[in-house]
C-alpha cells in the first residue's frame, strides 16, 4: 500500500433534477452541477458524501453512467430505523434544492480480472450497477446474483432484465437465503468478487472466500461489521509530526475528536470506521484498528488507520499530520 492517505474529496455544489421509484422504499436521485456544465469523472464503484444539512451527512454510491458528466445518480434505501439521512431524502427533499456533495471517491474500484463474480444484497446493488456496465461495454465475462427480502423491493430490474440470464434474481421470501455455498465452494483463479450489502450477507460471502485467493474478493460495507467498534478504552498520546504537537486522546474520545480539539482539521464523514475518509498515516505505533474499511493485510501492516474510530494499543501514536 502506497503511504499516502485516500481521502481529500472535492466539494460539489449540485441541484436535484430528479427524484425517482425505483422499488418499494427505494428512489433513485438525479443530481446535476449548480455551476457549470459538468460533474466531475468518476468510475464504477465510487461514492459521494451527500451533505443534507448542518450534522446531517452520508455516503452513497454513485449508480448511473460513469460516461455521463452532466449528472450523477444515487440510489436510496428508505431505512426503517433510519438515523436522519434516507428520511430526509424520502421525506423532504424535492427537485430544485441545493445540496452539497464531497467527492467522488474509490474505495470499491473495479480491478482488472478474467471475469467477475458481483452479488448484491439490497440497496448494496448501487454500486455494482456501473460495474456492471463497464464489464458489459469491455465485453468481459460476469455475472450478477442479486438477493432481496421481495422481488418488489429490489431496485433497478429494468436496467438488469437487460442482462438477460447474466443477472440472477433471489428474492428471499420465494426462494430463501442466496446459496452461497454452492455459489463459492470452488475457488476460481482469475475471477474477481465484488459484493455490497447487508453486514449479514458480506460476513456470509468473506466466511466462504476463505480459501480463495487472497485479493479475489471485494466487500463494501454500509455499517460497521458486529463487534467492530468494541473494547477497552484507554487514554494514550498522539503526536502529529507535521503540525508537530502532541495530544492526549481520552478514554471517552476518539482520536479524530482529539485532533479536532488541538484545532487541526481531519477530515470524516461515516465517524464508524466504514467510508474510509478518515484514513490517516501512522508513522509510529501500533493501531488498534476498529474499522470496517482497511482488509487484514492493511490492518496488519499498521501503515494507515481510521482516525473516527480506532485507538491505540501502544502509549503514543505518531501519525502524519
Amino acid at each position: 500500500m502506497p503511504n499516502t492517505p485516500r481521502n481529500a474529496p472535492a466539494e460539489v455544489r449540485a441541484v436535484v433534477a430528479e427524484i425517482r421509484p425505483e422499488a418499494t422504499g427505494v428512489v433513485s436521485v438525479r443530481l446535476e452541477p449548480a455551476a457549470g456544465d459538468k460533474m466531475p469523472a468518476w468510475e464504477p464503484g465510487a461514492h459521494i458524501d451527500l451533505v443534507l444539512g448542518p450534522d446531517l451527512e452520508r455516503q452513497y454510491s454513485l449508480c448511473g453512467d460513469p460516461t455521463d458528466l452532466r449528472s450523477w445518480r444515487i440510489g436510496v434505501l428508505r431505512e426503517p430505523a433510519s438515523r436522519g439521512g434516507s428520511a430526509h431524502v424520502h421525506e423532504k427533499l424535492v427537485v430544485g434544492d441545493e445540496v452539497l456533495c464531497r467527492g467522488p471517491r474509490n474505495n470499491f474500484a473495479l480491478d482488472a480480472a478474467e471475469e467477475y463474480l458481483f452479488i448484491a444484497g439490497g440497496i448494496g446493488i448501487t454500486p455494482i450497477l456501473p460495474m456492471i456496465r463497464a464489464c458489459a461495454a469491455e465485453r468481459k465475462p460476469w455475472r450478477l446474483v442479486y438477493g432481496g427480502r421481495t422481488e418488489a423491493s429490489m431496485a433497478f430490474r429494468t436496467e438488469l432484465d437487460a442482462h438477460g440470464d447474466l443477472v440472477t434474481v433471489w428474492p428471499q421470501d420465494e426462494k430463501g437465503l442466496l446459496d452461497l455455498g454452492g455459489l463459492l465452494a470452488t475457488p476460481s483463479p482469475g475471477t474477481q468478487i465484488y459484493c455490497c450489502g447487508p453486514g449479514a450477507l458480506l460476513d456470509a460471502v468473506e466466511e466462504r472466500c476463505a480459501t480463495w485467493p487472497v485479493g479475489a474478493l471485494h466487500l463494501e460495507r454500509f455499517r460497521p461489521k458486529d463487534g467492530a467498534l468494541d473494547g477497552e478504552n484507554s487514554t494514550f498520546e498522539v503526536v502529529l509530526d507535521h503540525s508537530d504537537i502532541s495530544i492526549t486522546v481520552t478514554a471517552d474520545q476518539t482520536v479524530a475528536e482529539a485532533i479536532e480539539a488541538a484545532g487541526v482539521d481531519v477530515p470524516t464523514s461515516c465517524r464508524e470506521g466504514t467510508c474510509g475518509t478518515c484514513e490517516t498515516v501512522v508513522l509510529e505505533g501500533d493501531p488498534d484498528h476498529r474499522d470496517s474499511f482497511l482488509t487484514a493485510q492493511e490492518k496488519a501492516s499498521n501503515e494507515v488507520m481510521m482516525v473516527c474510530c480506532s485507538r491505540s494499543h501502544s502509549d503514543r501514536l505518531v501519525l502524519d499530520l
